[in-house]
């Protein structure tokens, strides 16, 4: 294997172009040999895009090289006129926001074809279709013809995220830059990603830099790892020396702040239900289905069927988490529970009221008692409104308050969350994303809710982070006598602070159990395939090679008989493949939907 230096950055220093403003990047150094693979944890804020763009030669016009060199072998790519170096040729760069990276109006493999062209305009048109289409196999897309001829509508999170892989790797690129590519990426999608990403590496003979704010992500490559701290490398070292023995208080930290999943330390005790207790909210036997234009077609349609049937109880002063993969439904049941979409059959009830019997104006007011925290704090927000008009807004519709007491009554929300009052008539332009999410947690607030439904809201924030909102949750909860439901595909998170999970697959809840149930002892293969796959510090439970599933769920449009799962279950037996298993309580608070469980068949398989 030929390990020759192919990447040397020394003492790269990056800052605004504004005279006399601080570095966002101060004497960054680093080697990387020919298929290498160097992590990097950081962070939000820590400076992590602006190195990966940096090191790509990809600055933003308000950002500035002030010193340092990146030699790609051997050239300084910095000096004006260097041609021999092209960023997306040799240097590839991957981001992680992949539905964003595509023209939502031309199919994925034409779109990637044509730069692939641009770059490399010695292949013709044809050799670059064909490069693509036997890329798309490679990274194990399914059908890579016809879904060269998609548009990126029709691609999930992983199989985007899958696509932009092949975008960086199909010119045949000496180093690949990856930043956070898997956070926004449920457990086993992520999981695939990180195997794909080492096994692309070595097969293509790629230096790789790993970007991540996740240290139990870099643990998956078990390389040389940095710590990106406010601009700086505070150290290096390789993975498990890292861990063994960190050099700095804030390594230190950074590794202990990472959730432990089966330390017995962990998670909230499943709180004991009152005799008489009624359910906050009772979803019972909720179906939503879509219809889809058939490709090709001008009047021919496909059924969706994006939930199947589901029925839980959502208890008073619980934590009840959702998760899944992919494409799974969360966030179609995330919009039946927030009642922004109506269910084709079944009922929703909140304090046993059905929210489908209710007039417009009797769901208004309803709808003070359950609110929605979206994913992305940054589209969430209106970018033009100052923060306290945009907490103030929901009382103003509904005309709740005098606007003589509106101010004192946001500025009173804001102190709850932790935001300062100054920050009344700012924009929230400049505000981190731990900000924003606060923001968004105040406008919840501020209509004293009881339940409050949390669509990956945690996802896009950095451990640290993560953890300072979990306790802000708790305190509330203690406070305001709160209810979440966690949607996320964070299970570390999950086994933090949720008292009961329910796992979805395809549409269908496949198990509930108390946390402790059903991280020690989980019934349903698809449940111990998640947790598998989920990074973590500790050892596993579960081995990834008994488990780790492959690929992505069927298709909403074309479910199988029997039980979905079954193509992808490693102790799937005959009746798995002709009769669809019912979600049974199995013991007292247990429910599982797995032939597995009462099937002398089954036990005879396995």
């Amino acid at each position: 294997m030929d390990l020759s230096l192919i990447l040397e950055v020394s003492d790269l220093t990056v800052g605004p172009v504004t005279p006399g403003s601080p570095p966002i990047l101060d004497r960054i150094s680093l080697r990387l040999n020919t298929s290498d693979i160097f992590g990097i944890y950081g962070e939000s804020g820590a400076g992590k895009t602006v190195l990966s763009r940096a090191l790509a030669n990809w600055l933003p016009e308000s950002l500035e090289y002030r010193a340092g060199q990146v030699a790609f072998a051997g050239h300084d790519i910095l000096k004006p006129g260097i041609q021999e170096v092209r960023t997306g040729r040799d240097i590839a760069y991957i981001g992680s926001k992949p539905q964003s990276a595509l023209d939502p109006t031309v199919p994925v493999g034409s779109q990637i074809a044509e730069k692939l062209h641009s770059v490399r305009p010695e292949w013709s048109r044809r050799e670059c279709r064909e490069r693509v289409m036997q890329l798309l196999s490679e990274v194990r897309i399914p059908s890579p013809k016809e879904r060269y001829w998609d548009y990126p509508s029709k691609f999930s999170g992983g199989m985007m995220q899958r696509a932009m892989i092949v975008d960086a790797i199909c010119a045949e690129p000496a180093v690949l830059i990856a930043d956070n590519v898997t956070q926004p990426l449920d457990v086993t999608i992520a999981a695939q990603i990180v195997a794909l990403l080492h096994d692309l590496c070595l097969r293509h003979r790629m230096a790789t830099i790993y970007l991540s704010s996740s240290l139990p992500t870099l643990g998956q490559f078990g390389d040389r790892t940095a710590i990106l701290h406010q601009g700086r490398f505070i150290e290096q070292q390789a993975f498990a020396e890292l861990l063994a023995s960190p050099a700095t208080d804030y390594t230190r930290k950074a590794i202990a702040s990472v959730p432990r999943m089966w330390s017995t330390a962990e998670g909230p005790l499943a709180r004991r239900q009152a005799q008489g207790e009624v359910p906050l909210m009772q979803v019972q036997k909720v179906y939503r289905t879509y219809r889809a234009r058939k490709r090709g077609s001008f009047n021919s349609y496909s059924n969706v069927q994006a939930v199947r049937g589901v029925t839980l109880d959502i208890m008073p002063r619980e934590n009840f988490g959702i998760v899944g993969e992919s494409g799974c439904g969360k966030s179609t049941l995330t919009r039946l529970l927030a009642w922004l979409e109506v269910p084709d059959q079944g009922s929703i009830l909140l304090n046993g009221t059905s929210l489908g019997g209710l007039s417009r104006g009797e769901l208004i007011r309803k709808r003070n008692e359950f609110q929605l925290l979206l994913q992305d704090p940054y589209n969430a927000l209106p970018p033009r409104t100052t923060v306290g008009r945009m907490i103030e807004e929901s009382l103003l519709i509904r005309g709740r308050i005098p606007r003589s007491d509106l101010r004192r009554r946001v500025i009173a929300a804001m102190a709850e969350v932790g935001l300062a009052a100054e920050l009344y008539d700012q924009l929230p332009n400049a505000l981190s994303t731990g900000e924003r999410q606060r923001i968004s947690i105040a406008r919840a607030l501020i209509l004293d809710p009881k339940l409050l439904i949390l669509d990956e809201t945690l996802s896009a924030l950095d451990q640290r982070e993560q953890a300072r909102l979990i306790d802000l949750f708790s305190k509330l909860q203690e406070k305001n006598d709160l209810t979440y439901v966690f949607i996320s595909h964070d299970l570390a998170m999950v086994r933090k602070v949720c008292t009961r999970i329910a796992v979805m697959y395809l549409g269908e809840m496949v198990e509930i159990a108390d946390n402790r149930e059903l991280f020690f002892d989980p019934q349903h293969p698809y449940t111990k395939a998640l947790l598998s796959a989920a990074p973590t510090l500790e050892d596993k439970l579960f081995n990834p090679g008994d488990f780790l599933l492959e690929g992505e769920p069927p298709s909403p449009i074309d479910i199988p008989a029997g039980c979905s799962f079954a193509s992808r279950c490693p102790k799937a037996f005959g009746r798995c493949r002709v009769e669809t298993p019912k979600l049974v309580e199995h013991s007292p608070g247990r429910l599982a939907a797995c032939h597995l469980l009462d099937s002398d068949e089954a036990k005879a398989a396995a």
